[in-house]
């Protein structure tokens, strides 16, 4: 599905659809959609457990969760899934 005048594209249509249809935000639906391996299972990503405040805060900071600098790890944890 092309788009133009600026509009971004999404990768993977039906999973975006299915995302905001699930209630998800269409902002989120369209970051999770456009991921690499959007749609594919068996990521092998850690869990925000096993990542350090450090590598937390840079992921918030990338997807723009306000008021991260303020944040102890356990809250940065549950920004992250909330977003």
């Amino acid at each position: 599905m092309a788009k133009s005048n600026n509009i971004p594209q999404i990768k993977n249509e039906e999973q975006y659809e299915a995302l905001v249809e699930k209630g998800y935000s269409k902002q989120k639906a369209a970051r999770i959609a456009n991921t690499e391996n959007a749609g594919k299972k068996g990521g092998s990503a850690s869990t925000y457990e096993d990542r350090t405040k450090d590598e937390l805060y840079e992921q918030a900071k990338k997807i723009g969760i306000e008021g991260r600098s303020k944040m102890n790890k356990k809250e940065l944890i549950s920004a992250l899934r909330n977003n």
